[in-house]
């Protein structure tokens, strides 16, 4: 029996592409980068910022880290809000607590931010348990966000666990932790980037992703 549904948060729950997009544009501005296309910089949306900032523009280890800093100027109080949950996401999790299922947030953003988020839009209350990353750099990968998630929650049998996502961390770092993963197309990933990460199911949107969960129950009953 599946128990445990594991949430990706941004592309998964929330769409979060302002407040990223112009967060990120921000801290570039303070190196004397331009960003005109603001859409050129989605691709920073659910991998660790640091990592990104040094795959895209180059930066410096050093570099990477202080840009981060930079991105939380704008992020702290502005970008954060500059986000909106995705329709039929709140019908979904108030009908997955009905049903008994324990749900736990995976995300490689700040716990401090995801958990300020999740109060702000108002479905904290559906979640047993909000995890993601430390401010100062730590536990920044998909796949130790989610083990240790998984070892607050006690550990439970990786048959019983699922994790939906949007990105090919999510899907890889679900599978490290022996957890079947359902990808999503209505964020951030591609078709090809979930398909090639091994997403054991893909949905189109939030109502496919319910008939993929329900589907699932019913396979574990």
């Amino acid at each position: 029996m599946i128990d445990y549904i594991l949430f990706d948060l941004d592309g998964t729950l929330t769409d979060p592409g302002e407040g990223i997009t112009n967060s990120v544009a921000y801290a570039l501005c303070k190196y004397g980068i331009s960003v005109t296309d603001k859409k050129s910089l989605e691709c920073f949306i659910g991998p660790p910022l640091h990592e990104s900032f040094q795959k895209y523009y180059n930066f410096s280890t050093l570099q990477s880290f202080d840009a981060v800093t930079k991105y939380r100027e704008y992020y702290h109080d502005r970008g954060i809000f500059e986000n909106m949950v995705y329709d039929g996401i709140d019908a979904l999790l108030s009908d997955l607590k009905k049903e008994g299922k324990t749900l736990i947030m995976a995300t490689s953003k700040p716990t401090v931010f995801a958990k300020r988020i999740a109060k702000h839009y108002g479905f904290a209350k559906y979640f047993d348990l909000i995890l993601g990353s430390e401010l100062n750099g730590t536990r920044v990968h998909k796949d130790s966000v989610i083990e240790e998630a998984l070892r607050l929650a006690g550990d439970p049998p990786p048959e019983r666990c699922i994790m939906i996502g949007d990105r090919d961390c999510d899907i890889l770092g679900a599978h490290k932790n022996s957890i079947p993963a359902i990808g999503v197309l209505y964020g951030y990933g591609s078709l090809d980037e979930l398909s090639l990460s091994g997403a054991d199911m893909i949905a189109a949107t939030v109502a496919d992703l319910r008939r993929c969960l329900w589907d699932s129950f019913d396979e574990s009953r």
